[in-house]
């Protein structure tokens, strides 16, 4: 008000001196013209109480999308509707891309291996470890991808993203972090590795690293069928089927919460100890809201991030296949060397309510998690003798019964401690190795990627342990 009756007196004394020069005609057009230009500014951007006031479609999203009573709810609630399509949505071209590449063109290949008269070794390195492992990449990760990111550039392009960026900040600088990395977190559910490259938004270094390192806590789309396999198997089976479907969503959401409960925490620790230093200002414009762009929106989210991420979990999963095949298959003393590593870590898997089949899986599958449940099947089955399920030794699969997996789970053991804290190892392990490429990129440094890739592990043994424990007291 004070800025305003400066500018005021400051136009009266100009308009003295202009009516002394100019005469009265031309002074008042130049005065009328003054005022209509500051009525018209007046009316954008100054609400008032008195009279009747403009509607403008824009602040009035904005006092809703940004409210301290709904900006929350509503941010959850289009978080969810985009994770439920992409999850959702995913099914149908997921099954497809399966059925396509492991369910025909795998048998081709194999007819067409043996038709050539190729030795049974590298038929099976090339078809069944390398060409399985791609193709599960591929069928798992491709089509969740191709929804996600396009619905995440479209809240993107339509202004809501810093909208979510504004309601998290007082969180994320309590924690220490920034309020951008609200938007790096939100974009790892599709991918960490994505969520990683986003990171480049936040100007200051050191809060860039701490949104970098927490990125992991976001569980990407890699780790979903895991979490919903195992909550529909073991959590929605414990009550009436009525209710199964939303008990099990329950169990997922809960694990996802803990994800971001953990992130808080974390950016805290790490702001106050090894990255101490002081929170940068934040300030956020936020933008106006604008019509997406689809066709812009489909090359950007399509090309430039799901097809550049799955190049590089393909490249990353096609030594992972191999290995898979030759641990199972070459044999010492009678056993295979994945038999040996499986007795080897079961005492330790079993002490943090785990075993050592899981623990094997997740070291293998460290290029992939779309590869982690096909190949614990793999592995159960060679671990317990089961005969009559799977298609061999180090040969991938899925079944499409949740009775089957029942079955088979029980033949190896498992329990409800087990399926719990496969679910908390599957939030709290080490990065995918595309993600672990990307992190020592946007760093450059060695010491920073180790860092964020065996933090997560630590934790994860340790939630894992303790919950074991407190299950072993009750029980």
């Amino acid at each position: 008000m004070k800025a305003a009756e400066k500018i005021e007196q400051s136009i009266l004394e100009e308009a003295a001196a202009l009516r002394w020069d100019i005469g009265d005609n031309l002074h008042d057009t130049l005065l009328e013209s003054i005022y209509q230009d500051a009525s018209k500014i007046a009316d954008r951007v100054v609400s008032t109480t008195a009279g009747k006031q403009h509607f403008n479609w824009e602040r009035r999203l904005d006092a809703l999308l940004t409210s301290r009573m709904f900006g929350f709810p509503l941010m959850l609630l289009m978080l969810t509707l985009v994770f439920w399509l992409t999850i959702s949505g995913a099914n149908v071209p997921s099954g497809l891309l399966a059925n396509a590449l492991i369910d025909r063109v795998h048998p081709w290949l194999k007819d067409l291996a043996a038709g050539a008269g190729l030795v049974w070794w590298l038929d099976g390195l090339f078809i069944d470890g390398i060409y399985l492992a791609a193709a599960w990449v591929i069928s798992v990760m491709l089509p969740p991808m191709a929804i996600f990111f396009p619905l995440f550039t479209l809240l993107e392009d339509f202004g809501y993203l810093p909208r979510v960026a504004f309601n998290l900040d007082n969180l994320f600088r309590r924690s220490g972090a920034h309020g951008k990395q609200a938007l790096s977190m939100a974009m790892g559910y599709g991918c960490n590795a994505a969520g990683v490259i986003a990171a480049r938004i936040i100007d200051s270094p050191r809060e860039r690293l701490i949104a970098i390192i927490t990125n992991n806590f976001a569980l990407c789309n890699g780790r979903w069928p895991t979490q919903i396999l195992i909550a529909s198997l073991f959590i929605g089976s414990l009550v009436p089927a009525a209710i199964g479907g939303i008990v099990s969503a329950a169990a997922v959401v809960a694990v996802t919460f803990l994800g971001i409960i953990l992130t808080f925490v974390v950016s805290w620790a790490l702001s106050r100890t090894v990255l101490k230093g002081e929170v940068s200002s934040f300030s956020l414009e936020l933008p106006p809201y604008r019509p997406p762009r689809i066709l812009q929106t489909l090359y950007t989210s399509l090309i430039d991030r799901t097809l550049f991420v799955l190049w590089r979990a393909v490249v990353f999963a096609v030594p992972a296949g191999a290995l898979i095949w030759l641990l199972a298959n070459i044999r010492l003393a009678g056993l295979s060397l994945a038999a040996h590593t499986i007795d080897f870590l079961n005492p330790f898997g079993l002490l943090v309510g785990l075993n050592g089949v899981i623990l094997l899986a997740y070291i293998v599958a460290i290029p992939a998690n779309e590869i982690v449940i096909p190949t614990i099947l793999m592995l159960t089955v060679l671990s317990a003798k089961v005969t009559g399920v799977g298609e061999g030794a180090g040969v991938m699969f899925e079944l499409t019964e949740l009775d089957s997996y029942q079955r088979l789970f029980s033949a190896g053991g498992w329990t409800l401690l087990t399926a719990v804290n496969l679910m908390l190892f599957s939030l709290l392990h080490n990065p995918c190795s595309t993600t672990i490429y990307t992190i020592y990129k946007e760093t450059g440094s060695v010491k920073w990627t180790l860092v964020a890739s065996i933090l997560p592990v630590v934790m994860g043994l340790g939630l894992c342990l303790l919950v074991a424990q407190i299950w072993q007291f009750l029980v």
